[in-house]
């Protein structure tokens, strides 16, 4: 043996002995064992030298590697959840289309007509402040379970035609159990600690996609005489969802579905002892991102959604969606078949919460919000200034591409700066909250439209994109309260395995 590896073999076997030394015996030990200690320090400096850089400076080890089994069940709890996002999207996309008919069936003008957006809503907003009591109380697989089977509930009621005043007031269930899947999906996938901001753009992506086809089923319904015939259709994707959340889920805790997954989770406890409630309404971040959420979905459904001018003055048998499609119509004199431009546009916001994600990634979310922002602006002049048919149906449609990312961005923004412990109830009051949008700016539009003209559509837009701009700028870059288990304080392992 080198002189070298009989200098190492003596100094492993010296260490054991170190360990056993106290501290206040520190002047009774021989010069060469202290020399040899030093040594040992000098190696173990070496040793922490090789650690990799990347682990040393985020503070925490490398992740277990998951088992196929637990890479499967992770992936088959997100395909559930997107099932249930694409459910609600087909839910919101299936009544434009109808409302024509439903006026003719139930002989209604548009202030009663109305009522079902107002009952969705109303069911949205109660159901995303139940969350947050229910979230304590219950287990995250029964809520999802509750929520999926009240869809079903309602389908089966407006499947059978019923009376305009039932057919009204049972929306109010479908938002109520929409907004538990909602709240739930995106506080789920918001604490993932693998991959989660790619399956945030697919879970909005979802609901994109289902918010792109309910249009082209219930346009064919609309035409028919069993027009109700088309919640049947939306009946069997709602069981198949009741059913997976059932199966997936098994009405288990949020903290057992995620170990089953492989996924990372601490203990998450209440930092301050607040009640979670009162700790949600008092969080500035929770109001900034809900008053930009309520602004995005205004701005989307002015855009995509059916406008009050539309049902006033359009024939029933040809009202298309979207104030945006009465612009074209009216001013750039499009024909009915200018309603397909509404599909263009959700379909580039579904597109664009997939395919960008890579950009996303490249640039930062908070600093591309704002370039997707910038570039949506200048579209909306290219739709308000260029008297072109065809460049405004293109301009919309990238328009929806370029809007589409940001409510994955505001979701994971909401991760990474609240507190874990109120997460899945600030997410549900994010987004019941936001869906107030939906019914109110609609509606503004609709006022500025009958004082002065389709014309002041697009300043309207642009003034609410700018206040969109304005809030996400408010809203903080960093959490407040950092502790282990925040999503903030671990890093997203896009390429974990």
């Amino acid at each position: 043996m080198s002189p070298i590896g009989q200098q190492d073999a003596s100094l492993l076997q010296t260490l054991p002995s170190l360990g056993r030394v106290q501290t206040n015996d520190r002047d009774k030990i021989p010069e060469s064992v202290e020399k040899r200690s030093t040594t040992s320090e000098k190696a173990a400096g070496v040793v922490a030298a090789l650690v990799p850089l990347s682990e040393k400076s985020s503070g925490i080890s490398s992740p277990p590697e998951r088992t196929r089994r637990e890479k499967m069940v992770s992936n088959v709890q997100f395909a559930a959840l997107c099932w249930s996002m694409m459910l609600v999207g087909w839910s919101d996309g299936s009544t434009g289309p109808l409302l024509p008919r439903l006026r003719e069936v139930y002989d209604v003008g548009f202030m009663v007509v109305s009522l079902i957006f107002v009952m969705t809503c109303c069911g949205f907003i109660l159901g995303a402040v139940a969350n947050i009591f229910l979230i304590e109380r219950f287990p995250f697989g029964t809520i999802l379970a509750a929520g999926a089977t009240l869809q079903i509930i309602t389908f089966c009621v407006q499947a059978s035609a019923p009376p305009f005043a039932a057919f009204a007031a049972v929306n109010l269930l479908s938002g109520f159990g929409a907004a538990l899947q909602e709240a739930l999906a995106n506080g789920f996938v918001g604490s993932l600690k693998y991959h989660s901001k790619s399956k945030m753009g697919f879970l909005h992506a979802s609901y994109g996609l289902g918010a792109f086809a309910a249009p082209l089923v219930a346009t064919q319904f609309a035409q028919m005489e069993r027009w109700a015939f088309h919640y049947f259709v939306a009946l069997g994707l709602a069981v198949l969802n009741s059913l997976s959340m059932i199966l997936v889920f098994r009405f288990k805790s949020r903290e057992v579905c995620l170990r089953e997954g492989g996924e990372l989770v601490g203990e998450v406890s209440d930092a301050n002892g607040k009640g979670k409630f009162r700790q949600i309404m008092t969080n500035k971040s929770v109001h900034f991102l809900a008053f930009f959420v309520l602004f995005y979905v205004g701005v989307e459904v002015t855009i995509g959604g059916e406008s009050s001018h539309q049902v006033k003055t359009r024939s029933r048998a040809k009202s298309p969606p979207g104030w945006i499609v009465t612009y074209i119509i009216d001013i750039r004199k499009g024909g009915p078949s200018s309603g397909y431009i509404s599909s263009g546009f959700f379909g580039g916001l579904s597109l664009g919460r997939v395919i960008l994600l890579p950009i996303n990634k490249l640039v930062g979310e908070r600093r591309v919000l704002f370039i997707y922002a910038a570039l949506a602006f200048g579209l909306e002049f290219v739709i308000w200034f260029v008297p072109s048919l065809i460049g405004n149906a293109v301009a919309v449609s990238i328009t929806g591409l370029l809007l589409g990312p940001m409510f994955p961005i505001v979701m994971n923004q909401s991760s990474r700066i609240l507190p874990p412990w109120i997460l899945t109830g600030a997410v549900g009051w994010i987004a019941g909250f936001g869906s107030a949008g939906s019914a109110l700016l609609p509606f503004l539009t609709g006022a500025v439209a009958d004082k002065h003209g389709i014309q002041g559509l697009h300043p309207f837009l642009v003034a609410m994109m700018v206040v969109m701009v304005v809030l996400f700028w408010l809203t903080p870059s960093t959490p407040s309260i950092v502790t282990d288990d925040s999503p903030a304080s671990q890093p997203d392992l896009e390429k974990a395995t």
